[in-house]
C-alpha cells in the first residue's frame, strides 16, 4: 500500500509569517494539473535569475479558485515585491495559522495526501480553510527525480 494511504493525517499546527513568492505560474483545474511537473521544470530552469532568495526551500502555491480553475505557483521566497525580477510573477500570502502535513512517498502522489486532508482530515477537524494553501519543497528537494522532503501547508481557523 501507498505511503501516503498508511500514515496517519497527523498535522503540527504552526504560526506562519507573511510570505512574497515569486516564480512562475499557470492556471489548471482537475483535468489539467498533470502538466504543473512541467511548470517546475520551467522555474528550475529560471530560478537562478531570483538573485534575492530569502531561504533555499520552495513553494507551489494554490491560489485563486475560480470555477473548478486554480492558478498554480512554482516559486522561491524574496525579502519583498520589490525583489520580484520583471519576468516573474509573484503571490503574497498573509500571515496564518497553519497545519503543516508531512507528504509521504514520491511527490507524483501529492494529490492523494491533498484529498485525505480535505476528504478525512478537515471534516472532522473543527477548522476550516481560511486562505490559499502551499507546498513547501526542502532545499534539497530534487525536481527532477522528485525526491526529497515535502509539506503540504493549508492556513485554517476555527469553524
Amino acid at each position: 500500500m501507498d505511503q501516503q494511504i498508511t500514515q496517519p493525517l497527523e498535522p503540527r499546527m504552526k504560526d506562519g509569517k507573511a510570505l512574497v513568492i515569486a516564480g512562475v505560474q499557470g492556471r489548471y483545474s482537475k483535468a489539467t494539473a498533470g502538466d504543473i511537473p512541467k511548470l517546475w521544470g520551467v522555474f528550475d530552469d529560471s530560478v537562478k535569475h531570483i538573485k534575492k532568495r530569502v531561504d533555499g526551500v520552495s513553494y507551489g502555491v494554490c491560489h485563486n479558485p475560480s470555477h473548478g480553475e486554480f492558478d498554480y505557483m512554482a516559486g522561491v521566497e524574496v525579502p519583498s515585491k520589490g525583489d520580484v525580477p520583471s519576468n516573474f510573477e509573484f503571490v503574497e500570502l498573509p500571515a496564518h495559522h497553519y497545519a503543516v502535513f508531512p507528504h509521504y512517498g514520491p511527490v507524483q502522489a501529492l494529490e492523494q495526501t491533498y484529498e485525505r486532508i480535505m476528504f478525512e482530515w478537515l471534516p472532522h477537524s473543527g477548522y476550516k480553510v481560511a486562505g490559499a494553501d502551499f507546498e513547501r519543497y526542502s532545499a534539497d528537494f530534487d525536481v527532477r527525480k522528485g525526491t526529497g522532503t515535502v509539506e503540504i501547508w493549508l492556513p485554517v481557523e476555527l469553524r
